[in-house]
């Protein structure tokens, strides 16, 4: 009886090692989620790439892990950094994460602006209310014109669906970070469309992780592995890498 008893421990033990060893590999790999904003992450024949996209992966490698990487909308990483379906990204700070992230390292400022027709400028926020901005979905760019209430928001699931608006007339100007506005309209063929750019404010990225996430314990080497890949240029080598063609506002 104790011999047949010692032999199901046995084998218990057995059945778990082999269940851990077949899922060691899945211990190393981060779920990471990329904005799907040109250039920062986008599709490109199908394969995933962008600045963000390929400098995660470069982090995550760096820091001795396995990257499971995909590119989603603003508002779903929002939600499964909540979860912690999504363990790493980079993109804004947001109130609503505050207590749910861990913000590891800053990348540079970007400048986030109002850009209408050709031949209108807006002087300052106050002179946008009662304009329609097409705004991304999920996404916060001013806190001031998030919270007037005299400037009417149309939330759309990307850039380009905003300058599409924009160009039919449904908006009177987009809203958004400018340089994934000026690749989306230098890919659109609308960039002689686009007017003079009203900055709204500047915003830094973080690179950041769920509190959800078992590699929160691991904060410090993701870290230590961003200020390395950073150090060896590779953030400016991919946005001269992914820098748009024909991106130049025209006077």
């Amino acid at each position: 009886m104790k011999t047949g008893f010692q032999a199901l421990i046995v084998l218990t033990l057995l059945g778990v090692c082999q269940l851990s060893s077949a899922h060691k590999e899945d211990e190393t790999e981060i779920q990471v989620r990329t904005i799907a904003i040109t250039p920062y992450g986008f599709n490109n024949n199908s394969a995933p790439a962008g600045i963000y996209y390929d400098l995660a992966n470069l982090i995550v490698t760096e820091a001795g892990f396995n990257a499971y990487h995909l590119i989603y909308p603003y508002a779903r990483i929002n939600h499964e950094l909540k979860t912690g379906q999504t363990d790493l990204t980079i993109m804004f700070k947001y109130q609503e994460l505050a207590d749910h992230v861990i913000y590891i390292a800053p990348l540079p400022t970007l400048k986030n602006v109002v850009i209408g027709l050709k031949g209108t400028s807006f002087k300052s926020i106050s002179t946008l209310q009662g304009k329609t901005l097409a705004y991304l979905r999920g996404a916060s760019f001013s806190k001031a014109i998030d919270s007037d209430k005299q400037i009417k928001k149309h939330r759309t699931n990307d850039i380009r669906q905003g300058i599409e608006m924009l160009v039919r007339g449904r908006v009177d100007a987009v809203i958004g970070p400018m340089d994934p506005i000026l690749s989306a309209a230098a890919a659109m063929g609308k960039m002689h469309m686009l007017g003079e750019p009203l900055v709204v404010s500047e915003r830094t990225p973080w690179l950041q992780i769920s509190k959800k996430s078992v590699f929160h314990l691991f904060t410090q080497e993701l870290h230590n592995a961003f200020n390395k890949v950073l150090q060896r240029g590779e953030l400016k080598r991919l946005q001269q890498k992914y820098a748009p063609k024909n991106a130049q506002l025209t006077p």
